[in-house]
């Protein structure tokens, strides 16, 4: 974002105060906006579940929370091994958020969601509950249901 040249120097303070509050807002104290840092807490959670749903595969070299994952609950990256979590995950069920490390998992070895990719999922017990939970925080998010 840049400032308009013909701004005052109070009015460019002005803006500079405004714009560090809402980035303040959007990026809490402590988390990153473009952090992919890994959670030590998070990496040992993927070799687990890895371990007990995978065959030992998928599993990444980084994984951390981010904050600007807005419109997916998270997403990986093949060619890096690196997973990135949305912060809107936390406090979610503990089962939700292993589904959603196992399905970003399961992308390191697929890349598509093709049968393959789903097969893949199938020895989770709790796949199709966790999609159906996600769903539904989904759409109440999208009909402004959720609690602020």
């Amino acid at each position: 974002m840049s400032i308009p040249a013909h701004f005052s120097l109070s009015q460019e303070d002005e803006w500079v105060a405004r714009m560090v509050q809402r980035m303040g807002e959007k990026y809490p104290p402590g988390l990153s906006p473009d952090s992919d840092a890994p959670a030590e807490e998070l990496l040992d959670r993927a070799r687990e579940l890895a371990g007990s749903f995978l065959g030992g595969r998928g599993v990444p070299d980084t994984i951390g929370w981010v904050t600007n994952q807005n419109s997916r609950w998270a997403s990986a990256t093949p060619a890096r091994k690196s997973i990135r979590l949305s912060v809107k995950l936390r406090g979610m069920p503990d089962w939700v958020v292993d589904y959603v490390i196992l399905h970003e998992m399961a992308h390191l070895i697929e890349p598509s969601h093709n049968a393959r990719f789903w097969n893949l999922l199938t020895a989770y017990p709790r796949t199709e509950t966790a999609k159906a939970f996600l769903s539904g925080v989904s759409f109440a998010v999208g009909r402004g249901l959720q609690e602020d």
